[in-house]
């Protein structure tokens, strides 16, 4: 596969990078100590528009490009891997409107998001159901009116801050492939409130909370989709669309682990010379870029992919978010060893870099449920490559043709 990033895409990325010069980068610090919201940036980034690039243009966006969004992630991340996820996570809240909603959902809620005017989060996870998404207990059952909400949600990422929430939950118990659906909360309706306000390891300037409904009214209008037992899939939908922003937040944050990486090693000396000179430390250096460069092009044929409907998304969009997630982690911990002793005091901000890499393997997905994602449709895949059979060894093939009886004999 080949393609060229459109120059739109570019021109979305550079405004994205100027940004987190002057607001992202020089506020990181503060607001991970305070374990705040960076309201100014959000402020400036939907002023310059940067928010239409996950909806599509009939809404108020900027036809819904997928690998735009990544471009603009990676930007951000790179100055700060927190602040990569509190604006993806908009992204992440609206999908399921965009991929499930109903027309009038729709023009309702999407302009307000690509403006700015309201930011988005997604609430599945559960205290019991976390990679299991299919098991969840929070339940909405009609009523005149409506649907009443029950349950809470757990890890609710940008809440407090989000206006608008996607909300899972149990409408048929009974069902096994139309148990789930999917509904459109505002925050301020009666019954839905906050509870604990996680103190995380990282990602510490973007609220993780927990989510209450208590007895939640919402109208018939709020059903996603407008009808019952569709929300798995929109979830499974949502994540597809999603996972390569997560990738691209990963890609940012090893790039910016790198990059710090880079400049101490030239200005750091011992024996008489920077470490940069050392072989070893080169070889560090080398296999940052190398592994940073293959996962950016990993998650932007996963971004592609989508943006064009190809085959294969989930098992593309699983790739990317596992391979650039460990590439964070493996990244950003030889940069701390790089960094030496400074590494590891909190006075330098690549410790900072190290702390948020590491939910990049577990949220949307654990990276053990990505690889069995991947192997899954693997296997699928090996079904249709008959023509290779010429090449498996005739004894193998007749050891599995045989009764198996026979063969231990």
């Amino acid at each position: 596969m080949s393609f060229k990033i459109p120059e739109t895409c570019r021109e979305w990325q550079a405004r994205a990078r100027r940004i987190a010069d002057r607001y992202v980068r020089p506020l990181a610090r503060k607001y991970d100590r305070l374990q705040e919201y960076n309201y100014e940036a959000t402020k400036v980034l939907a002023e310059e528009g940067l928010f239409r690039v996950f909806i599509p243009d009939q809404y108020g966006g900027e036809k819904s490009s997928i690998l735009s969004l990544c471009l603009v992630v990676e930007e951000l991340a790179k100055a700060d891997a927190g602040y990569g996820v509190a604006f993806a996570v908009n992204a992440l809240g609206s999908f399921p409107i965009i991929v499930g909603g109903t027309e009038e959902q729709k023009r309702k809620y999407l302009p307000q998001v690509a403006c700015g005017k309201k930011l988005a989060a997604f609430c599945l996870s559960e205290k019991l159901a976390g990679s299991n998404a299919a098991g969840l207990l929070c339940r909405a059952e009609r009523a005149a009116d409506g649907w009443v909400i029950k349950g809470e949600k757990k890890w609710t990422t940008n809440a407090t801050v989000a206006d608008l929430y996607s909300v899972f939950a149990v409408t048929d118990p009974a069902s096994k492939s139309r148990r789930i659906s999917a509904f459109i909360v505002e925050k301020g309706t009666p019954g839905f409130s906050f509870g604990k306000v996680e103190d995380k390891m990282g990602i510490r300037c973007v609220p993780v909370v927990e989510t209450i409904f208590d007895n939640v009214r919402v109208p018939e209008e709020n059903l996603l989709g407008g009808k019952p037992g569709l929300g798995f899939k929109h979830a499974m939908m949502t994540l597809d669309c999603a996972r390569p922003g997560v990738a691209a937040q990963a890609v940012g944050a090893a790039q910016g682990a790198l990059e710090l990486a880079m400049v101490y090693a030239n200005r750091r000396q011992q024996f008489g010379q920077p470490i940069s000179s050392f072989q070893m430390v080169q070889q560090m250096l080398s296999d940052m870029a190398m592994q940073t460069e293959a996962a950016r092009w990993l998650v932007y044929a996963a971004a592609a992919a989508v943006d064009n409907n190809e085959e294969n998304l989930t098992k593309r969009a699983a790739m990317a978010k596992c391979f650039a997630s460990d590439t964070a982690v493996k990244v950003a911990t030889d940069a701390v060893q790089i960094f030496g002793g400074y590494g590891f005091m909190e006075d330098y901000p690549i410790a900072k870099f190290y702390r948020d890499a590491k939910i990049l393997q577990i949220y949307e997905g654990t990276n053990q449920i990505q690889r069995m994602v991947i192997a899954r449709h693997l296997v699928k895949e090996a079904n249709g490559l008959t023509h290779l059979e010429e090449f498996i060894p005739k004894e193998t093939q007749e050891f599995f043709g045989a009764d198996v009886g026979a063969a231990e004999q």
